[in-house]
């Protein structure tokens, strides 16, 4: 791979995590950004789990760190998402290269719509709350939620940190921040999971995950810092731009 490519690659990376850890969808700019280079679909999959698990690991440790996010509040989403993960991931080991090929750009296309299109946003917690909020003890909801979007994220999963937001807030009423902190966290199960299942069958490529990988967990550290102290709103025009352009990219490559 030219050393060019390897930059722009990098550069595309460290967006997607500055991004990933305010609003998500930071995998929305990176598998384009994959399937643009000409790997095959199933590595396109697998590499973006691994590139994926740096930025949403490092920016669940600093929701944590900053008291933002509990874990043990959420052990049945985690669970759920797990599981969803894991039987997502084999299922899109199970699919021929030629379906994965087309499934791909129209899952980041209607990701793109969903993300795109205007609806109206939670306000946004003041900087610096004194407290995490504590969501109801609803565990089933949990589990089921956890279930669903890991299995989305699993299985194919663009757009999966923007999906988890939007449900933290409207099934746990949560503000924007503490939705952050738990998309941020349950992306790293789902990730993790679906990772470590792709690992062992084979479907990574690790000098351009890792290299990715790097970059991306840089721009997730100082994303994450700046939505505990900013909020998200100021990401959002330039978020739904560059998702904009990737989403026309791969229509007009289509």
């Amino acid at each position: 791979m030219e050393p060019t490519t390897i930059l722009l690659l990098g550069i595309v990376a460290l967006l997607a995590g500055f991004i990933d850890a305010i609003a998500g969808g930071g995998g929305m700019l990176v598998m384009p950004a994959l399937l643009s280079i000409g790997m095959p679909p199933h590595l396109v999959v697998g590499t973006n789990k691994l590139v994926g698990t740096f930025g949403t690991f490092s920016a669940s440790l600093t929701f944590i760190r900053k008291g933002l996010f509990q874990p043990a509040l959420w052990w049945a989403m985690s669970f759920g998402t797990f599981v969803g993960a894991l039987i997502g991931a084999v299922l899109i080991y199970l699919l021929s290269a030629g379906t994965l090929k087309t499934l791909l750009p129209l899952a980041i296309l209607l990701a793109s719509g969903y993300l795109i299109w205007p609806r109206r946003t939670s306000p946004v917690r003041a900087p610096f709350p004194a407290a995490p909020a504590t969501p109801s003890n609803r565990r089933g909801v949990k589990l089921l939620t956890g279930g669903l979007i890991g299995f989305y994220d699993g299985f194919i999963g663009p757009g999966t940190g923007a999906f988890w937001m939007a449900a933290a807030m409207r099934l746990f009423h949560l503000d924007l921040v503490a939705a952050a902190g738990v998309a941020r966290f349950m992306n790293f199960v789902s990730n993790l999971t679906a990772l470590l299942t792709f690992v062992i069958l084979g479907n990574i490529d690790y000098t351009v995950g890792l290299t990715m990988g790097t970059t991306l967990m840089l721009g997730a550290f100082v994303g994450a810092h700046s939505a505990i102290r900013y909020g998200a709103p100021f990401i959002r025009p330039v978020f739904l731009l560059v998702v904009a352009l990737m989403a026309g990219r791969l229509l007009l490559a289509g």
